[in-house]
This record gives structure tokens, sequence and C-alpha cells, in this order.
């Protein structure tokens, strides 16, 4: 435990990339297996399950500390990180302790969850007697979810790599599903991500794991840069980008296997695409998008119509899936890739020679869940962003460019080829800050989480009031943030715990990429991805949107709330 607390400090002092790279690799050099197997697990993404409610957490470190309530609260808003406040509030250790990360987690950190509650406070106690003060740093944020440290999982995947002198797209796809919630990773499973390739692995036969996925870029450039930027459109696949869920289908050993792109497996909530995975012929892997698509309310073409994200949500809320529920919100998996054909790893092979191949799988099979992503076609870029504005109106993000000679890469790479996401302009809306709370990282003393709200009624309109639609944290430079935390403290109303609210003052465009009906907030509105675009200084508060401003931006179709029962 000492040497991953001691790792954590020297990770988060330093913004160098190379530094980290260093630091990991001594660590992961020096560690015992079984402790590198869990440091791996949460550098590279894993959290477990809540071990403890965070309210009997706050209680027993308040006791602890012998602090009033009130003072307590105070230190927590001024640090703004829950287990860093309590870290540094409880008394010094009584006990000292040689114990490993490993013996830590799997002894004394996950039992919690079953530790009867009138067990719990001792237990705790005892527990956090041991531990110095960054070792209590580090034990918290696992305890509380909050175990953040600046490190991606490219880095975490690199270090792995120069510790087992592999390539690191091999240790990419040894690390598909590592982190799963409910994972237990061992010394055999770190041997596993080190060790060397023997021939079962790369044959692949029997495995159900999927590939790393491969990220597009953004590119929003104006289109009159395109031909001197991209080349001429022949030289680019371009299809939709769906609005769903990322996911891999891989049948192989006749079992069939679907992952997220978040990598979890989830071939039981869509039992659909299960089946239909069993008709394809062993040694198949698909990547493509998960949606809703009803084929009642037929394109010109005939093809059907992918549904709001909302619609999705519905389906993957649900802990049943009944029969109304498969019938009412039916999904499919629109195909736009094949990474492997009978047992053969396709990602070398140029992107339209997969293309073609998935086409024609597609074609064969002739299976209902299973539709090839439309491809476009135009003779400019020109023409390409006049069908690009049709977007929004059939439920897509924009377009995918994507090379046709591009090989299959792993994240988000541009050394075999390159992938684009050319998406539409944002939708917006100007929007009142009302309640503000700290970052997390580097904006910890920052006030950078914003809530903001539309007024209920137009200018004029007596005891109109703002109704919060959305939070955003993202889209302000450090200078604008420090200058709206500045405001913020100069404004506050009254504090919730970690939560301020502030006078109206402050008005920001916010942009989003989806906007639905909802039971859940007081709007009565969800949006999805809201970001900061701008900050109004122009602009008065009493000039901000409406409701009915938002509402004007609802798709027509007239789909239906994005927790509505079904």
């Amino acid at each position: 435990m000492r040497a991953f607390a001691a790792l954590y400090r020297e990770l988060d002092a330093t913004t160098s990339s190379l530094a980290k790279q260093a630091a990991l690799q001594r660590y992961l050099r020096a560690a015992a297996p079984e402790d590198a197997a869990w440091a791996v697990y949460f550098l590279a993404g894993g959290k477990p399950r809540q071990l403890v409610p965070t309210k009997l957490l706050r209680q027993l470190a308040q006791a602890s500390a012998g602090l009033p309530e009130w003072l307590f609260d105070e230190s927590y808003e001024a640090v703004g990180d829950l287990a860093e406040t309590i870290s540094l509030l409880l008394p010094p250790p009584t006990e000292q302790h040689d114990l490993g990360l490993a013996v830590w987690i799997e002894q004394h950190l996950l039992p919690l969850r079953k530790t009867p509650p009138d067990e719990l406070a001792n237990t705790l106690r005892a527990q956090w007697q041991q531990l110095a003060v960054d070792e209590r740093l580090v034990y918290f944020k696992l305890m509380t979810g909050s175990f953040r440290v600046g490190v991606s999982r490219l880095q975490v995947t690199q270090a792995l790599a120069a510790v087992g002198g592999l390539d690191p797209k091999r240790v990419a796809q040894r690390l598909m599903g590592y982190t799963h919630i409910s994972g237990k990773p061992s010394a055999t499973d770190y041997a596993g991500l080190i060790g060397a390739e023997d021939d079962s692995e790369l044959n692949q036969k029997t495995s159900g794991q999927p590939y790393p996925f491969f990220l597009a870029h953004p590119f929003n450039q104006p289109v009159e840069q395109f031909d001197a930027l991209l080349g001429p459109p022949a030289d680019w696949i371009v299809e939709w980008k769906w609005d769903g869920i990322r996911a891999q289908l891989v049948k192989r050993a006749g079992a069939v296997s679907l992952w997220s792109r978040g990598e979890e497996l989830v071939t039981d909530r869509f039992p659909e695409l299960a089946t239909m995975g069993e008709a394809l012929p062993d040694g198949t892997v698909l990547d493509g998008e998960i949606v809703v698509w009803r084929k009642d309310e037929a394109l010109p073409d005939g093809v059907g119509k992918v549904q709001p994200f909302a619609e999705l949500q519905r389906r993957i809320g649900r802990k049943t899936l009944g029969p109304k529920l498969l019938r009412d919100i039916p999904v499919v998996l629109l195909g736009y890739d094949l990474l492997e054909w009978q047992g053969r790893d396709l990602r070398a092979t140029p992107q339209q020679e997969r293309r073609a191949l998935m086409d024609e799988l597609v074609a064969q099979l002739q299976h209902p869940q299973l539709i090839a992503s439309p491809l476009l076609a135009g003779d400019s870029w020109d023409d390409l962003s006049r069908q690009r504005e049709a977007a929004r109106a059939m439920g897509v993000e924009g377009m995918m460019l994507k090379q046709r000679h591009a090989h299959y890469g792993v994240g988000r790479t541009k050394d075999v080829g390159t992938w684009w996401k050319w998406k539409i302009d944002p939708l917006s809306i100007d929007a009142v800050l009302i309640y503000a709370q700290r970052g997390h990282g580097r904006r910890a003393s920052l006030y950078s989480d914003y809530t903001f709200a539309v007024w209920d009624g137009p200018p004029g309109q007596e005891d109109r009031r703002l109704v919060p639609f959305a939070k955003a944290y993202s889209g302000l430079t450090d200078v604008e943030m420090g200058r709206v935390d500045a405001v913020i403290r100069k404004t506050t109303i009254e504090s919730f715990g970690p939560v301020r609210s502030v006078k109206p003052t402050l008005v920001f465009e916010l942009g989003f990429e989806g906007i639905a009906r909802s039971t859940r907030h007081k709007s009565g509105i969800a949006v999805r991805f809201p970001r900061m675009l701008r900050w109004r200084e122009d602009k008065p508060v009493a000039e901000a949107d409406t409701l009915d401003t938002l509402a004007a931006l609802l798709p027509a179709s007239g789909s239906p709330p994005a927790d509505a029962g079904g």
C-alpha cells in the first residue's frame, strides 16, 4: 500500500508524460505481481462497487476528528474532495503495517461491502489507524470511487509493454475487459498482461475477447479547406455518425459475446443481438453501433430510421427485459467494420477491403438485427456538406470519414490511417449559472462544475423563475474559469456541502448534441453532452433563453420521454 500511495503522489505531482511513464515503469518493475495487478486495474480506469455509504463515512470521520458538523463541512468545502478532507482531518495513526496493495484491497477494502452495519464503524477505525496520511488519501479515494490521477489508459498500456518487452497493441488487446466493475485481478492476471505471446493467443479461436477499439478524431475545419487537407472525397469512405452504443460482436467457438466500447460485456442486455450473433460463422468479429431502429418510420430508401438515444437509454436502465420492452424498443447492430473473418485478424487489411467483406457477409446473412451502415457518396465536399445538413432530422450526429487505405488501429491514433468525425454544429441556448461545485484533480480548488437554468416565462412576465436543466464543466479556458470562480465566491447565496447556490449574474451559451423530453428533470427536458461554448458577458441575465426556446429545439417526431416507462 505504501508503494502505491507513493506512486499516486508522484503521478499527481507532475504533468510531464515522460515523468509519469518513468514512474509507472519503476513501480511495475518493483511491485509484487499481485500488487501490480490491482495497480493496473485502478490506473487503467477500474472501480469497485461502492464499499461504504458516503454519509456513514462522513459521520465516522467527523466523530474521529472531534469536529462539529459545521466545521467538518467548512473543511470539506475548503478542500473540495471528501477523500482528501478525511485523510487530513483524522488523528495520526497509532499503528504501523507492512501490507501490500493486494492485501489491503482483498482483505480489508472489498470485505467492507458485506460487513454488518454494527461492526462497520469499528472495522473502519481499525483500518485507518494503521495508515499514514498519504496512504489514507488513496484508501479513501478507492473506497469512495473518486480515484483519479491524470494517467491515461494509453500510458498504462505503454508502461506494461515496456516492462514486458511487448508490442503495445498486444497489451491493449489483453487489457480489454480487465477493468470490469466486478473484476478481481490476480498475480496470474498480471502475468498474462506482460507475459510472452503464445500460439493460442495469436489465433484467438476460442477467446471471447474483443479487439481494442479504433477511435476517431474530431474534424471541424471549414469545408472550403477539405480538398487541401483531405484530398478528394473518393479517397474516403463516408458514413453517418450514429448516436448509439459502440460495440463489437464476437463469435468464436460457438459462443457469442457483445462488448461495449466501455469494455462492458453487454450480451445479456441485448438478447436479440446475441441471437443474431449465433447465426454468424465462427471466427467473426463485427464493429458497429447499437441503435433503436424502427422500420415503421421508413426513410425514402426503405431501410428504416434510427431513434433518439433517449429511447436506447430506456433499454439500458432496465434490470429486466420483458417481451413488451423488447417489442417496443427494438435494437439492431449497424455494422461498419469487419475485424475478424474465418478466424483471421483483418485489422491490417485496408479499410475498403474490410468494408467490402462486411457488406458481403451482411447480404449473405440476411438477418433483421444486422444492417450495414449506409455508405454516402458525393461528387465534392460541398455536395457531402449539403447532405450533412439532414443529419439532425435523421437523428445522427454528422458524418464519419474513413481513409480507404486505413488499417484498424488501437485507440485514437493516426499511425495506421485515420478516422475523422465531422459532426454537425451543436444545438445551443443561452443559460444562467445558478449552482457551482468544486472540480477534481487540478481543479479541486476551483468552482468549475456548474448547473445552468433557463426562465420559465418570457421577459416581462411577473414571478417567472429560473428552472435548472443541465450541468456542464467543459469549454472554458483556465483564465476564464479563474474569473468565474472569483465571481462565484463573491455572489454565493447559500452552501449545501460542496455545492454553492449563487446569485444569477452569469450567462453562458451552452451547446449540446441532443435533446429529449424527460420526466426526471424539473425542466421536463434532458440534453446530451452539454458544454460551454462561450461566456456571454454581453448578455444580461434577464435576456437568457426560456423553457419555450428550449422546447422548440425538441425533435418534431414526438418521441416518448427519455425515461418514460415501457
